[in-house]
């Protein structure tokens, strides 16, 4: 195999949400998130688990950021816990949880680790949700105070900022599903609804930055886009690839940037249209720096009947991880990047997450052999080296997770990160996983 090389300024980095790593749910006046109450729902979660005390990563992130440095990881995604800052959304902000904040940044400074914010990663504030949570515009105004005051309190030493993590998951798959909180069943009208509402947001979060972020400060989003793998790599099917990636990503990245909703969009929605204002776009349609790309796995697609593009369904021994959504497909790495550099000319595209998820990795004479997830890493990691010589503006990756967490619905038992959490204990120890990322980064190449 050839030198896998990466650019000299590539970005290697590790990411993390507050909500699943922080732990204390109502410490220093923390108000209560959508997931701390749905969690607290029989049968939400399995095993019934809670976000307290998860990593304790509110008392432990010296520690934490001191075990990033050994390793000689230099960049960190965080998230801020919107319900730490204001308890109910908006009101007066909450001091102690402004300043729980500028301790984590000041102990990233001292330990050289450069932190890419993201402003929401679904903890939405439960008294917003109590008040119609995303299914209302006053959660959009509520949002942009909170960008405000975040990039006001923060900017001086932020200069990276991602706005919001995954729209779909808590639009879609919280208020048309059962699956992410609120956990809600309604109408395709309210969940169009609750997209464009956290479009707003978005739009508010540049903004924030644009006004308040300072010299340097550059803003995007982290999206889950649904990509797109041609079965061959010929002309017929990577065409037909490329068009089932812009019908399937259209009503989140069109607006954002082409500034309006696309006519097949409209078209398909009929009468469960969003409701627009006039400057809606005009606010979404900020120009970003750059585009946060979320990818795991992907969708096989060929050119079927008529030139149509057809997705292709797995069978059922196709290999996964034990996370059920988590198909192995490495190429989504490669072609993930390329279509959104072909399709929405973004000039600047980060992988914000990528990593793999397994349910029994124990400790072993101070070890984890994790080399399904080593194995896992390599090979997408190929793929993404495929798409930066293909052309594609690819200029960092961020792995995740660093360390095992709350992982949602699946609650302690499937483990994302590279370094073992002994959730009794809140010991850490880095897993085969970590020292090869190591080594990754130290030589920015392929190991």
């Amino acid at each position: 195999m050839p030198d896998l090389k990466f650019p000299s300024k590539f970005i290697w980095g590790v990411a993390a949400a507050a909500p699943q790593i922080e732990g204390a749910v109502a410490r220093d006046g923390k108000g209560e998130s959508v997931w701390d109450r749905f969690a607290a729902q029989p049968g939400r979660i399995n095993h019934g688990d809670t976000l307290e005390p998860a990593c304790d990563h509110y008392r432990l992130f010296r520690r934490d950021f001191a075990l990033m440095r050994r390793l000689g990881i230099r960049h960190y995604r965080l998230s801020l816990a919107w319900p730490r800052i204001f308890p109910t959304g908006d009101g007066a902000p909450n001091r102690k949880g402004l300043d729980f904040y500028h301790r984590v940044l000041d102990s990233l400074e001292r330990n050289e680790i450069t932190p890419w914010v993201t402003m929401f990663h679904w903890d939405l504030p439960q008294a917003l949700e109590d008040r119609g949570g995303w299914r209302a515009r006053a959660t959009v105004d509520a949002f942009a105070r909170y960008a405000d005051t975040i990039v006001q309190a923060y900017g001086d030493r932020v200069k990276r900022w991602i706005t919001l993590n995954e729209i779909t998951c808590f639009t879609s798959m919280a208020y048309g599903g059962r699956s992410k909180a609120p956990g809600l069943q309604l109408g395709p009208k309210v969940v169009n609804q609750t997209k464009h509402h956290a479009l707003l947001a978005h739009g508010h979060g540049v903004r924030a930055v644009r006004e308040f972020g300072g010299r340097g400060a550059q803003v995007g989003l982290a999206d889950n886009c649904s990509v797109a793998v041609p079965v061959t790599e010929t002309p017929g099917d990577i065409a037909a690839a490329r068009a089932w990636f812009a019908t399937e990503n259209e009503s989140l990245l069109d607006p954002i940037y082409r500034g309006r909703y696309a006519a097949g969009f409209l078209r398909r929605c009929g009468a469960t249209r969003p409701r627009v204002r006039p400057g809606d776009f005009k606010l979404i349609g900020l120009p970003t720096d750059f585009l946060g790309l979320n990818i795991y796995s992907g969708a096989f697609i060929r050119r079927g009947n008529r030139g149509r593009p057809e997705a292709l369904r797995l069978p059922k021994n196709y290999p996964r991880t034990d996370s059920d959504w988590l198909n192995l497909l490495p190429q989504a790495l490669h072609w993930g990047p390329r279509f959104a550099h072909e399709v929405y000319g973004a000039k600047a595209i980060y992988i914000t997450e990528n990593g793999c998820g397994y349910d029994d990795e124990p400790v072993v004479r101070a070890e984890v052999h994790d080399l399904h997830r080593r194995d896992y890493l390599r090979n997408y990691l190929g793929e993404l080296h495929h798409a930066i010589t293909d052309g594609v503006p690819v200029k960092g990756y961020f792995l995740w997770s660093f360390m095992d967490n709350f992982e949602w619905t699946d609650g302690y038992t499937r483990r994302f990160g590279i370094v073992h959490v002994d959730y009794r204990t809140q010991r850490r120890t880095p897993k085969l996983s970590a020292h090869w990322y190591s080594s990754v980064i130290r030589e920015n190449r392929l190991v």
